[in-house]
């Protein structure tokens, strides 16, 4: 599986990419029909804490399934948008069972 993660206006750490590139890959696990991932990390220009925006599109045979979450960490926001995907998922995969 490919992963792409850019970041806009600023520099993602190591630390970052490689959590986010984990949970993607355990993702794709479970889910075989994944070709690949665009991450794309944003800050928002507000003043709340939650400013960090974590925007993931992953690559499926078919259709593409996108998610985006704004939360106060990258990390945390990622697992929301992570998790909506999971949610995604299983409706992609009870739509082409039958």
């Amino acid at each position: 599986m490919t992963i792409n993660i850019t970041s806009v206006h600023f520099k993602a750490d190591q630390k970052l990419e490689a959590f986010i590139s984990n949970k993607l890959e355990k993702l794709s696990k479970h889910f075989q029909e994944i070709i690949g991932a665009e991450v794309v990390l944003k800050l928002d220009n507000t003043d709340t804490p939650e400013n960090k925006i974590t925007e993931i599109r992953l690559l499926i045979k078919g259709n593409d399934l996108f998610a985006s979450k704004q939360s106060k960490s990258f990390e945390e926001a990622a697992d929301d948008a992570i998790d909506a995907l999971k949610k995604q998922i299983e409706k992609h995969k009870g739509r082409y069972a039958k």
